[in-house]
């Protein structure tokens, strides 16, 4: 395993069967650490809710809010900016207008989608549609489908949760790391009407959702930043892509190349979730763009999805200690060196299937 795992120690022993590879995750006995099959998340999530309890308003939600208003105001500042044609400023107001994007509509987003932005779930809902559908031309429908349903509750689950949809096996290595997550933005509004497919009003919503979002950005960056018609397309292209790498990155990094389980095969949640989930390191501009639950607290979010990305922070250390002591797997990495891996290991990781694992425990 090339992932870093904290106070663990663990080893894959290759068998086969079915004619697929497989795997079995084995923990070593490591001094002070409990066997990990006697970890509950019942037990966990009950440290965690101690902690969530007695946490402010500020803490549960407050500090996610004051960022998402941070990114609308870097939105409006990258527009402002893009108006002076010297080219340190339009770079600047390109790059500010897309961290606003994509603070807004992938943070944000995330977090509604989740319930995590707010107690209320009318307003989560608004927002997931708000931030996600209108702001960030993806149905936030067709998310709720494919994360909450089912990569969430079948994480690393073959066929299911194991993200095969971010595979693009027909694709050279270096076109998909570094070229093709630069369509991101304009690939979306057609992934939303596929995954709509079928259900028509639903689809025509979000058509119109979408279209109404895209006019509003082009209208704004043609009357207030001074860009022609095709200028002001261009300009919204291009700064909704400055964080399209990472954000294919991201979602690859923190699960593939993992183990990954069958239906059969599959270990109880907190397991599945410690083994097959990673956190990349600080990053202070990924933490503040896509936000913890999808960087550095990618674990505790996977473990407690209902947690905002602040709460998310503030329990890691709980989490990071409950997993060890029960001789589970906390995987961390840096971003480097994930990416370094991905392109070594493309050809198997990205383009072979995956072998299933089974997990055994204490060895």
């Amino acid at each position: 395993m090339a992932t870093r795992s904290a106070a663990v120690t663990h080893s894959f022993v290759t068998t086969t069967g079915a004619g697929r590879a497989e795997l079995r995750w084995r923990a070593r006995a490591v001094p002070g650490s409990k066997d990990p099959n006697t970890a509950s998340l019942v037990e966990l999530g009950e440290q965690v809710k101690q902690i969530v309890s007695s946490s402010s308003w500020w803490d549960r939600y407050g500090v996610d809010w004051c960022i998402l208003t941070a990114g609308l105001g870097l939105a409006f500042l990258g527009m402002y900016l893009a108006s002076y044609r010297h080219p340190l400023l339009f770079a600047s107001g390109m790059v500010a207008s897309g961290a606003g994007h994509w603070i807004l509509a992938n943070k944000g987003a995330h977090l509604a989608i989740h319930n995590a932005l707010a107690e209320s779930r009318r307003l989560n809902t608004f927002a997931a549609w708000f931030l996600g559908e209108l702001a960030g031309a993806f149905s936030s429908r067709g998310g709720f489908d494919v994360h909450i349903k089912v990569h969430h509750p079948h994480t690393n689950v073959v066929g299911l949760g194991d993200s095969s949809s971010f595979r693009a096996p027909f694709l050279p290595k270096y076109v998909y790391m570094f070229c093709a997550p630069l369509l991101v933005p304009a690939l979306s509004p057609l992934i939303s009407v596929q995954l709509l497919w079928g259900q028509w009003s639903a689809m025509l919503s979000c058509i119109v959702t979408i279209a109404a979002g895209l006019y509003i950005n082009h209208f704004l960056l043609v009357h207030f930043s001074g860009f022609s018609v095709l200028g002001a397309a261009a300009f919204m292209l291009a700064s909704r892509s400055t964080f399209g790498l990472p954000y294919i990155h991201v979602n690859i990094f923190q699960h593939i190349g993992l183990p990954m389980y069958s239906q059969e095969t599959r270990p109880k949640r907190i397991q599945l979730m410690s083994t097959g989930v990673l956190n990349l390191s600080r990053n202070a501009v990924l933490d503040w763009v896509f936000g913890h639950s999808l960087i550095s607290c990618h674990v505790e979010h996977h473990l407690f999805p209902t947690l905002s990305d602040n709460m998310c922070f503030k329990v890691r250390p709980v989490v990071r200690e409950y997993l060890t002591a029960h001789g589970l797997p906390y995987n961390e990495d840096t971003y480097m060196g994930r990416l370094r891996l991905f392109v070594e290991k493309y050809e198997e990781w990205m383009v072979k299937l995956p072998p299933i694992t089974h997990f055994v425990g204490l060895q």
